[in-house]
């Protein structure tokens, strides 16, 4: 596992280990190397897993376990995930409606349609999903309930590391390296390792050289090589 796509980011790190808990943030916001069920039995026997590159057979890879070493980097690694549609459902009507957010979720289920990122307010839900055939059918639907936009061409940016725990001012950091970037959705909290945050998919490339750039320049010894 790399600290973000080599094919973006050329100084992109061998991650040496990292927890489950990381590596299943990741292989869900796009890490192609891992399928987040694949670790599922190792995390409920408690066994550490290896992921190696069959390319390079003499490479060590990343060793994945419930518990990784303290990490002198903020982040472990950056993932992105393109071909985003972002889905704005707002219904000042419906304020403190019972049941109004389980119905819009209902839908989204029953068109088939996965959720990865959420946001909402007293009257309004953002929600982002893969970009899709069925997003058309279910924006008809959901109009029957509320006002609905939808936009394609959407990326999501996931930074992940067990350091966020307990490292303030961390949002600050990453936004100011990206002032002149428009930002659509936040989200952190849901997970105490994990700030993702949703972009245009034409400015995808340039956040992650330039978040990599900065929060890789240095890298911890003992948890990179």
């Amino acid at each position: 596992m790399m600290t973000t796509d080599p094919r973006l980011c050329p100084d992109a790190r061998r991650i040496k280990v990292i927890s489950f808990d990381e590596a299943a943030e990741l292989a869900y916001f796009g890490a192609k190397v891992l399928h987040p069920a694949t670790v599922l039995p190792a995390i409920q026997k408690n066994i550490p897993v290896f992921v190696l590159n069959s390319h390079n057979p003499t490479c060590e890879g990343t060793k994945i376990t419930a518990r990784a070493p303290h990490c002198k980097n903020i982040f472990k690694a950056i993932a992105l995930k393109k071909k985003i549609t972002l889905v704005e459902v707002a219904a000042p009507r419906r304020l403190l409606v019972h049941g109004y957010l389980k119905s819009i979720f209902e839908l989204f289920d029953q068109h088939g349609v996965a959720v990865d990122v959420v946001s909402t307010s007293e009257v309004s839900v953002s929600v982002t999903a893969e970009t899709n055939e069925a997003i058309p059918s279910l924006a008809a639907d959901l109009a029957k309930l509320a006002d609905v936009k939808y936009e394609g061409r959407k990326a999501i940016v996931c930074l992940v590391g067990e350091s966020l725990r307990d490292t303030p001012g961390v949002a600050a950091k990453v936004f100011s390296l990206l002032e002149n970037v428009k930002i659509r959705m936040i989200s952190q909290g849901a997970s105490e390792i994990n700030l993702t945050f949703v972009i245009e998919e034409e400015d995808a490339a340039e956040v992650v050289r330039r978040l990599h750039g900065a929060f890789f320049a240095e890298a911890d010894p003992e948890v990179f090589a």
